[in-house]
């Protein structure tokens, strides 16, 4: 969906989708830190209007904002005045309705605070950015609603084009040819990973794989490479569920920091 402007010149991108649940447990899921670590990446929020949210990224560095809005469970807002480095800032805010059949409509919207288009690249990179993680979401409340998570995100640069660069990605994996519905188990170094292959997306921009995992434990891993103007990077975020899921999070995230330090010549990066 393009950017929208109204007659202030202000600039936005909107999404909505569905997903299984509750309007509590949606909330929970995108208004809270363990919510947001379980789909998409560390984060820590003070529960109340001017309250901060922080979203850590490991060493590719934290992003901070603040609540703006806390209507439980219908409503949820904040601003991030530094996400980018001379940029305006952005508000996003959540807005979740209630569904027949135990399902919500989710809708997030991204304002920046500028009628100038010199940012409408980075933001159309939000829209872009988000559906791999809604499809994330949508599992978590499937299958593992309301479980204990951690999480851990990988990532590197590889050489040569996007799409030679996915097939080596997938190749190494073991998972080049994968198909949705397929039970798969990956390469044995680092890590061999078991489950069930949820979904794939490919476009010119970004090629991602979404597996829900049986083994080593229950969980979900993206597996994608995405890119990002001169550069190809790879990534790999893993969510583990259930008892003891910090502890395999904490082992499983070396072994594959060692393997992403290999296949790529940049420096990694991790969370």
């Amino acid at each position: 969906m393009p950017i929208k402007k109204d007659e202030t010149g202000k600039r936005w991108v909107e999404m909505e989708f569905v997903a299984p649940g509750t309007p509590e447990q949606l909330w929970q899921a995108m208004a809270t830190g363990p919510g947001n670590t379980a789909w998409f990446t560390k984060a820590t929020v003070e529960e109340r209007v001017g309250g901060e949210i922080q979203f850590d990224f490991g060493t590719s560095g934290k992003q901070s904002g603040e609540v703006t809005a806390w209507e439980p469970p219908q409503r949820f807002a904040y601003v991030e005045r530094h996400w980018s480095e001379g940029a305006p800032p952005v508000a996003t805010e959540i807005t979740i309705t209630a569904r027949s059949g135990d399902t919500c409509v989710v809708r997030m919207v991204h304002s920046l605070f500028t009628s100038s288009d010199e940012w409408d690249d980075q933001i159309e990179t939000f829209e872009k950015g988000w559906p791999a993680f809604f499809a994330v979401l949508r599992l978590y409340l499937t299958h593992f609603p309301g479980q204990r998570a951690a999480s851990f995100a990988v990532m590197s640069a590889l050489d040569g084009d996007h799409l030679s660069a996915w097939t080596r990605f997938t190749t190494q994996l073991d998972l080049a040819g994968a198909s949705v519905g397929e039970t798969r188990t990956t390469a044995a170094e680092p890590e061999a990973l078991t489950g069930v292959l949820e979904r794939i997306d490919q476009d010119r921009q970004q090629r991602y794989i979404l597996m829900r995992l049986d083994a080593p434990a229950p969980g979900v891993v993206l597996f994608g490479t995405y890119d990002f103007g001169a550069q190809i990077v790879a990534s790999m975020t893993m969510y583990f569920y259930g008892d003891g899921a910090e502890t395999r999070a904490a082992a499983s995230g070396q072994r594959w920091r060692d393997w992403f330090a290999a296949i790529g010549p940049d420096v990694l990066k991790s969370a």
